[in-house]
Formats: structure tokens, C-alpha cells, sequence
């Protein structure tokens, strides 16, 4: 291996101004030029512009967004209700359903009421509902009328829904 000498004596001559001055009081500038201390220029900070990362425009750990399946809504307690005798009409009252006419609702865990019977009430293929308004609608049961008519009913853990749930 070699070594350099320290340059006690020498003398170098600056390539900015063409001087001689003591090798030791030379420094290079970062363009390459080696010159004496007194003639040395910083580097310009626009040269060196600022490292610059890109406005961030996600989430590291992002989960999209999920549709909501389908769920059955528990109804009031006796939310059913007749419309007159021999009627087939019934009326549901559930509080902003969000259902349209020809939408299909399946009812679960129905308890008989006014002549018309439980398993008629939870039809698995569902009713094919006409909107009354946001609160309520109406469908008509195939077979069974109202004994009396004007009767509420249902039960208080019934519960309206689409005809499949998924789990």
C-alpha cells in the first residue's frame, strides 16, 4: 500500500483563479475543481432540489367497500293487519321499509291472527308487496280471509325480508 505525503511544503495552484497557495489549504468544490478555501462556492440549491414524493392518495391497509347483503328486519310488535271481513288484504306497517310495489318480502316467525293462518302468513316464495306509503304496504294472501276484518296481529318477533337469506 502506498501513502500520500501530507503536503507540509507543496504548493498547488487553484484551477478557479490560476493562484499558487499551500497544498493543504485546498479544498475540491463540487463541480471537481480543486481551490483554495477563500475561492470556494457553495453549490447552488437549486441544483440540489428537495427530494419530492407525490401527494399520498390511498390508505396503506385500504379495504374496499362492501355491499350489504340483504337482511331480514325485525317488525313491530302485531305489525299485520286486516282490512275488513272476507278480506284477503293484509297491511304491513314497518317503519321506513324502503320497499317499492312488486318488491318481494318473505315474512318469518308469523303468528296466526284473524282467521288467516301461520303458514299462509310465511310463504317461502314470498309476496309480491304494493307500497302505501314509507311506512307501510300491502300484499293479499292467496287462500285465507279475515274472519272479523279490522284485526291486528302477527306476534312480536316476526320479521320481513327477502324470500334467500344468505348466512
Amino acid at each position: 500500500m502506498s501513502n500520500f505525503s501530507t503536503g507540509k511544503y507543496a504548493k498547488a495552484l487553484s484551477d478557479r483563479s490560476g493562484q499558487e497557495f499551500p497544498y493543504r489549504e485546498m479544498v475540491k468544490e463540487w463541480n471537481g475543481a480543486f481551490v483554495h478555501k477563500s475561492e470556494f462556492e457553495q453549490k447552488h440549491p437549486q441544483l440540489v432540489p428537495r427530494k419530492f414524493s407525490g401527494d399520498a392518495q390511498s390508505l396503506q391497509n385500504a379495504r374496499p367497500d362492501r355491499t350489504e347483503p340483504p337482511v331480514a328486519r325485525l317488525l313491530n310488535q302485531d305489525s299485520f293487519s286486516t282490512a275488513g271481513q272476507g278480506t284477503n288484504v293484509i297491511t304491513v306497517k314497518e317503519t321506513a321499509h324502503g320497499r317499492s310495489t312488486n318488491d318481494t318480502v318473505r315474512f318469518r316467525d308469523v303468528l296466526a291472527f284473524d282467521g288467516i293462518t301461520k303458514e299462509k302468513l310465511e310463504l317461502a316464495v314470498g309476496y309480491s308487496i304494493t307500497k302505501v306509503d314509507d311506512d307501510s304496504y300491502t300484499f293479499v294472501v292467496n287462500t285465507d280471509t279475515a274472519t272479523s276484518g279490522n284485526k291486528s296481529g302477527g306476534g312480536g318477533l316476526s320479521s320481513a325480508g327477502p324470500v334467500t337469506l344468505t348466512p
